[in-house]
């Protein structure tokens, strides 16, 4: 199970890695805890512009339901408000009825209900940052952090079903710095006239700082085009070439043909490196995620 904050979310974190745990027979579910009602039109190509500017909730739907299509995992809405993105610093406020300041422990009731009746073995969301500084985000971390503690209390939640014990829990690592760092010293290399070469050196230069983390590398470069199907569904966030989403799949393929996680917590034993989000837990190709 994938919990995520918004529609577009789980095809930029972890697309290919659900496609790629669907071919072997996991089952997947994507969780969304917001319907992106607060989000701005990002591709300034967008064909139905007047449908986004009126009706953002109805048209993130239907490029959810897409991006689904597209990949192929379930999925299920926790009904929460975006909270749109307020810049740091600002004098911006979340408003009053938004998913970043519903209390914890209420927006992760329907989580710990979820987790008990799909009862996977892998749990996947964010780090205690988002991610990158969005209420939304932060609180996709806070709730998913409560309910694998609680979804496996039988005293919290007691109308939420049968208790049931996520294996483990790990974090999104797709755009770890050692991704960039690949994919841009081949393409410098091997397309040095690349247009969007600038734009991706920015990109590097912007991460060389970032911590290093431990991940394990899920080699699903071979669903990187499923993927990308599924980000060009959410054509209001997404535009159809944006470089920040769509570098040269072959030269992906080559550099860095992983989606890489972090394992936040683990409730089996776990060995070091891992290579499979399900190392400790079940045997290949039976899981839940």
């Amino acid at each position: 199970m994938a919990v995520h904050a918004h529609p577009d979310d789980e095809s930029s974190k972890g697309a290919a890695t659900y496609a790629y745990y669907l071919d072997r027979g996991v089952d997947v579910m994507v969780v969304s805890c917001t319907g992106g009602e607060r989000g701005s039109v990002l591709n300034e190509g967008l064909e139905p512009r007047i449908r986004a500017e009126r009706d953002m909730a109805g048209l993130r739907r239907e490029e959810m339901a897409a991006a689904q299509a597209a990949v192929g995992f379930q999925h299920r809405w926790l009904g929460y408000v975006d909270s749109g993105y307020q810049e740091p610093g600002s004098d911006d406020v979340i408003p009053a009825n938004a998913f970043g300041v519903t209390p914890i422990a209420t927006a992760a009731a329907p989580l710990v209900k979820l987790i008990r009746e799909f009862r996977p073995h892998v749990l996947i969301t964010y780090d205690e940052n988002g991610g990158y500084p969005h209420a939304d985000h932060i609180r996709c971390h806070d709730i998913s952090a409560l309910a694998y503690e609680a979804a496996a209390d039988a005293s919290a939640y007691p109308d939420a079903g049968p208790a049931w014990e996520v294996s483990k829990l790990y974090y999104d690592r797709v755009m770890n710095p050692a991704r960039f760092e690949a994919v841009v010293a081949l393409l410098t290399v091997e397309e040095p006239e690349h247009p969007f070469l600038a734009q991706f050196a920015e990109m590097r230069e912007r991460m060389k700082d970032a911590r290093a983390f431990e991940v394990v590398s899920i080699p699903a470069g071979g669903f990187f085009p499923v993927r990308d199907a599924a980000l060009r569904a959410h054509a209001s966030q997404v535009a159809p070439d944006h470089p920040f989403f769509f570098w040269p799949n072959d030269l992906q393929f080559r550099a860095w043909p992983y989606e890489d996680f972090e394992l936040a917590n683990a409730r089996v034993t776990t060995p070091t490196p891992e290579t499979d989000l399900f190392d400790g837990v079940t045997d290949e190709g039976e899981g839940q995620a």
